[in-house]
């Protein structure tokens, strides 16, 4: 069955065409209502009844859901048409069409795994842990931390403790505890409860962190941690917000998988030689470690902020909730929609489904709203919206990329991404919006931006980086070498090569494959389009004679192997065949000829000028052969034993 969009003018604050729509996207479409959420409910009730419905309204999700139950039929999907396209100015029938057509997308869902919270709680702090510890104790585990015997108080619903946390690992239904000076009650007697020894290097396990002591977070980006709940014990709303959020953390839950990893692709590390840490450096949580040759994320830890997929310059790690394929079938549907429908020049509006749908909200009902030629696309991790993704929108057809920042965005990622975009893109096509109100949103959006970006728009099929290249060679037809910012995670390899010796330590161990070597010459190869500009092959080379220069080559160039450096080959003296290099073996004989105890006279030196096969046969047969051993023994036959027994 198709789907069918259901249309509502919201008593009449919108115009809406059902005919243009349906024209225009290929969906069904209602006749337009004026209140289904109020007094043409029955109507809905009916639309919704059908099946296959996508209702045009997002403000009164909750009630459309519960009448679905009530109707016993499927919950049905959602577009905002009202807040994102119809307060906003201009003709919006264009932008409707895409939205309308986005949501009717078939979307892949992301994986997820079960977390299991028994409510076991360690309260950190003082009086107001024990204040939250009588609270919670009727529906949780809890255990009291505190720091001084002064503070223990005589009820005996929760456990109390006193000492100090050395470490803590670990997220919702999994904390793992170290403690230092941990002293437990001895129960019974009078007066003041008695502890126990101190014992440090004790461990504990919980399900939830509530930390009311006011001081430093035990984790990193401690807000992104499930599970730890903190709060200002000075602030009482903020610890009764983490009371209650504490109280209903108990149950199983679905943890989505919000990243995928391919270890095989990883350029971390080779040969204990360290490379690309561009993840590791991003990560706010700290979900990502060293694990030898490749990185290790823990999908407890990850909060899905999509940093590491942005930076990741071999695809290795990938957003996965739902795939990077996806986002840009979305804007790529979007695109050719509004085109399709008569829009012009189209800009693309990037915001989180928290602060800036809010602030899109706002802008709509209380403002001028969203100009007509500004489509917005709601992602969940906003940090993860990377160059790739920035190039493949302008590449789609849209004029200009703007993200609406949040707050709680990782803004030194995104920023270096648009950088890198631009520079990919030839122009200043990615603007960052930080507007401190809903107002100030609108005015950058009508303001006048940089001179638009045009070019025959593409379809963005494939990994981010072909995508990338695919976008830069759409957008700057005319190009052939781009210039790129530093850390980039495209560019060429420079070669010293009266330094380079073609030791070829670099083409053992370059994860991608870029670097390469000749089996029938002396020579060091490079494949521009597989450099990760990992940097393993400059740290390892032991001349230093490797540097890396952050471009892309626009041309077919880019996909065929260039010679870096290469020298004739030497010549074995006993059989001819060709080995090693000439250069090399020439100083190697002039530094050990004579002079070093294995090559003291002519004949031994000799073996440095032969291959392989040679030198083993020459050793071999050296009368001062160290591996010789004595004469072997007669070979013994039947007619030395007969001879023997005649001799007896």
């Amino acid at each position: 069955m198709s789907k069918k969009l259901v249309l509502c003018d919201c008593l009449g604050s919108q115009h809406l065409d059902s005919d243009a729509l349906s024209n225009m996207t290929g969906l069904a479409c209602s006749k337009v209502y004026t209140n289904l959420c109020g007094m043409q409910i029955d109507a809905a009730a009916q639309e919704i009844a059908q099946g296959d419905a996508v209702l045009a309204c997002q403000q009164e999700r909750q009630r459309f859901e519960e009448l679905a139950e009530e109707v016993d039929a499927e919950i049905p999907q959602f577009v905002d048409l009202r807040d994102r396209a119809g307060w906003g100015e201009g003709d919006a029938t264009p932008k409707m069409a895409a939205l309308a057509a986005e949501a009717a997308m078939s979307v892949q869902t992301g994986r997820s795994v079960d977390v299991i919270s028994e409510g076991t709680c360690l309260i950190i702090g003082g009086d107001a842990a024990v204040k939250a510890a009588t609270d919670l104790c009727d529906t949780l585990a809890v255990t009291v931390l505190l720091s001084s015997a002064d503070q223990i108080p005589t009820d005996r619903r929760f456990d109390c403790v006193v000492g100090k946390i050395r470490r803590a690992s670990g997220a919702l239904g999994g904390f793992t505890v170290h403690f230092d000076g941990l002293q437990q009650l001895t129960l019974g007697g009078r007066g003041a409860f008695e502890l126990g020894a101190p014992q440090s290097g004790a461990v504990s396990e919980c399900d939830i962190i509530l930390d009311l002591s006011g001081g430093l977070a035990l984790f990193p980006a401690p807000e992104k941690r499930e599970g730890y709940l903190r709060a200002d014990p000075q602030h009482p709303p903020a610890v009764a917000q983490a009371v209650l959020a504490a109280s209903q953390s108990i149950g199983t839950f679905e943890k989505p998988l919000y990243v995928r990893l391919e270890p095989s692709l990883c350029a971390h590390s080779r040969a204990e030689q360290p490379a690309c840490s561009n993840c590791l450096n991003v990560c706010p949580t700290g979900a990502i470690l060293s694990a030898g040759e490749h990185v290790a994320i823990d999908p407890m830890i990850c909060a899905g902020c999509g940093s590491c997929s942005a930076v990741c310059p071999s695809g290795a790690i990938s957003y996965d909730a739902p795939p990077v394929d996806t986002l840009f079938r979305r804007m790529s549907l979007l695109a050719s929609t509004y085109r399709k429908a008569g829009g012009a020049q189209a800009q693309l509006l990037v915001h989180d489904g928290g602060f800036g749908a809010e602030m899109i909200a706002l802008a709509a009902r209380f403002g001028r709203g969203l100009p007509a030629r500004v489509i917005p696309l709601e992602v969940d991790a906003l940090s993860g919206f990377g160059h790739a993704e920035m190039l493949a929108a302008l590449a789609c057809g849209f004029e200009q990329v703007n993200i609406l920042m949040s707050p709680k965005a990782e803004g030194e990622v995104i920023e270096a991404q648009a950088v890198l975009a631009d520079a990919l893109s030839g122009a200043r096509a990615v603007l960052l919006l930080h507007p401190v109100d809903p107002d100030g949103l609108c005015d950058l959006l009508y303001a006048q931006g940089p001179a638009p970006v045009s070019c025959d728009p593409v379809l963005p099929i494939g990994a981010r980086r072909q995508v990338a290249r695919l976008a830069a060679k759409a957008l700057q037809p005319d190009a052939t070498l781009v210039a790129l910012p530093e850390n980039a995670p495209y560019g060429a390899v420079l070669v010293d090569t009266d330094a380079c010796t073609l030791c070829l330590s670099c083409v053992s161990l370059c994860p991608s494959g870029a670097l390469a070597d000749n089996p029938d010459m002396p020579q060091l190869r490079f494949q521009e389009d597989a450099c990760l500009q990992c940097g393993l092959c400059s740290n390892i080379c032991p001349e230093n004679a490797i540097t890396l220069k952050p471009q892309m080559d626009l041309t077919d160039a880019a996909f065929t192997q260039r010679v870096l450096h290469e020298e004739e080959p030497f010549a074995c003296i006993e059989c001819g065949g060709l080995f090693g290099v000439k250069s090399t073996v020439e100083r190697i004989t002039e530094k050990l000829a004579g002079k070093h105890a294995m090559f003291a006279n002519s004949e031994a030196a000799k073996m440095i000028q032969m291959c392989d096969n040679c030198r083993i046969q020459a050793q071999f047969h050296s009368s001062g052969n160290p591996f010789q051993g004595g004469a072997r023994p007669q070979v013994r036959t039947s007619e030395d034993y007969f001879s023997k027994r005649k001799d007896h």
